[in-house]
C-alpha cells in the first residue's frame, strides 16, 4: 500500500485519533519492525499536532506465523495498562471497512529501543543499574493480568515449545550437533506447567522503550503474547543475544538475575527458581538459533530477498557457542 494511499485511508478515521482530531498528517515509515510496518503520524488538531505510531501488519508478511493478530495485540497492551504496566496508549483499532488493513495506532512514547546503545551509550549510565530491577517489576505487572475477559491466546509449556521448534529445526534439514545436544537436555529437564499466567512471548532489551532520565517507559511489540510459564519472559531477556555485547550482565546486557528476581518477587510476582529460569534461558537461545536459521531460509530460498534475512543466518553460530556454555554449566 502506497504512503499516500495509505495517509488518506487514515484521514477517513482521524477524529478517532485524538481528541478533536480534524486530520492526519506526516505519515512516515520507521526503519524498526521486522515484521510489522511502524509508522510515525501526527493527528492534527485545533491545541496542535499530537505525535502517534501506527503498527500495521503488512500486506504480504514475512514474519513468524505464530503472531497474534494485530486487534488482539492491541487489546492485551490495553490490559496491561489497566494493570498499570508501563505500555503505549492505544487510541484506535482500525476495522476492515477503514481500508487501512490490520492496524492499529499507539501514542508515541519518547526514548530508545536499540539494544547496542542502551548498553553502551554514556546517556544511558546512569540509569542501566536500575533497568534490570525495572524489568523484573514489569513482568510481575504482566503476569497478573486476569485471563478472564482476554482474546484467546496460544496456550504454552516447555514441551510445547520444544515440540513446535523441534518441528521447524527437523523441517529445515539441518544437522547441528550443539542443537542436537540442547534439544535432548531440555526435553530430559523441562519442567511441569507450575501456574499459567499471560506471557509476552518477546520480552526483551530491544523491544524495551528506555529513556535516559527513568529508564522502562514502554514494553513494546506484544505479538508473540500467549498463556504460559512465567519463567519464559524472565528466561528470555536473559539470552546472551540480548545482551549486545555485554555478556557480564545477564539481564539484557545491563543487570543481573537477583536484581531480576527479587524486584519481580517484590512486586507481587510468585517467587520463580534461578534454575527454572536458566532453564528457559537455554532454550530461548536455541528457538532463537532456529529463528535465525529459518530467516537465513527465507532468504536462500527466494521468499525474502533482503540483506537482513541474509547476514541473521550466521547468528545461528553465535547461539551454539551460548549453548555450549549453557550446557557446560549444568553438565
Amino acid at each position: 500500500m502506497e504512503a499516500a494511499d495509505l495517509e488518506r485511508a487514515i484521514n477517513q478515521v482521524a477524529a478517532k485519533l485524538a481528541p478533536g482530531a480534524t486530520g492526519a498528517s506526516d505519515l512516515r515509515r520507521l526503519s524498526g519492525g521486522a515484521s510489522q510496518e511502524t509508522w510515525s503520524i501526527l493527528a492534527n488538531t485545533p491545541s496542535g499536532d499530537v505525535p502517534l505510531i501506527l503498527r500495521r501488519r503488512p500486506d504480504s508478511p514475512t514474519g513468524s506465523g505464530n503472531a497474534v493478530p494485530l486487534a488482539t495485540e492491541a487489546a492485551l497492551i490495553r490490559a496491561a495498562a489497566a494493570r498499570g504496566a508501563p505500555v503505549p496508549t492505544v487510541p484506535y483499532v482500525f476495522e476492515e471497512a477503514d481500508g487501512v488493513g490490520e492496524a492499529y495506532v499507539m501514542g508515541k512514547v519518547e526514548g530508545e529501543t536499540l539494544g547496542s546503545r542502551i548498553v553502551r551509550n554514556d546517556a544511558f549510565a546512569a540509569i542501566r543499574p536500575k533497568l534490570a530491577a525495572q524489568c523484573g517489576a514489569v513482568l510481575a505487572q504482566i503476569h497478573a493480568i486476569p485471563l478472564e475477559g482476554l482474546p484467546e491466546v496460544a496456550h504454552s509449556s516447555a514441551l510445547v515449545e520444544l515440540e513446535k521448534y523441534e518441528a521447524v529445526y527437523r523441517a529445515c534439514g539441518a544437522e547441528r550437533p550443539i542443537i542436537e545436544a540442547a534439544l535432548v537436555h531440555l526435553k530430559r529437564h523441562a519442567p511441569a506447567l507450575e501456574r499459567q499466567t499471560l506471557v509476552h512471548g518477546d520480552f526483551r532489551n530491544g523491544n524495551l522503550m528506555i529513556h535516559p532520565e527513568d529508564g522502562l517507559r514502554a514494553v513494546l511489540d506484544w505479538e508473540l503474547a500467549h498463556l504460559g510459564d512465567p519463567a519464559e519472559d524472565l528466561g528470555w531477556i536473559c539470552v546472551n543475544s540480548w545482551r549486545f555485547g555485554n555478556h557480564a550482565k545477564p539481564v539484557g546486557g545491563f543487570g543481573d538475575y537477583s536484581q531480576l528476581l527479587d524486584a519481580y518477587e517484590a512486586a507481587g510476582g510468585t517467587p520463580i527458581a534461578l534454575e527454572r529460569v536458566k532453564y528457559w534461558q537455554m532454550l530461548g537461545s536455541m528457538k532463537w538459533g532456529i529463528m535465525c536459521m529459518t530467516m537465513y531460509l527465507s532468504f536462500a530460498n527466494g521468499a525474502d530477498p533482503s540483506v537482513e534475512r541474509a547476514m541473521i543466518g550466521r547468528r545461528t553460530s553465535e547461539t551454539e557457542i551460548d549453548l555450549i556454555t549453557l550446557l557446560e554449566a549444568v553438565a
